[in-house]
């Protein structure tokens, strides 16, 4: 399971942010987690609470936006979202697309008291 490596970089970078910002109680940690980064969501919520359980960032809540894969036609510049990983542009039906989200796995915001 990976995604107990992936919540001790979390919680390793939040560390060093609350650092930056001196100090302050963490609250949640927002998350966007793309469709194809392979990171199984529940897995990870629940490893972050396993991390952080006795530390100084106990209690924080993990919120997860989990981002569908979207392409974007090279034809006609149309982004649509994909759905069972289809990839031709519904617009004008070219196959000609390349992916243009549904990758991140990014930290995006800090809540702290």
């Amino acid at each position: 399971m990976h995604e107990l490596g992936i919540a001790q970089s979390i919680v390793e970078a939040v560390r060093q942010e609350v650092l930056r910002h001196g100090g302050g109680r963490v609250s949640r940690v927002g998350l966007k987690v793309g469709e194809l980064s392979g990171v199984n969501a529940d897995a990870l919520r629940f490893s972050f609470e396993v991390t952080v359980q006795d530390t100084e960032l106990t209690g924080a809540e993990l919120a997860i936006e989990e981002v569908p894969l979207r392409f974007r036609c090279t034809r006609c510049e149309t982004d649509f979202s994909s759905v069972n990983f289809e990839s031709v542009c519904p617009a004008c039906g070219s196959v000609d697309t390349r992916p243009s989200g549904g990758d991140e796995l990014q930290i995006v915001y800090l809540e702290l008291e």
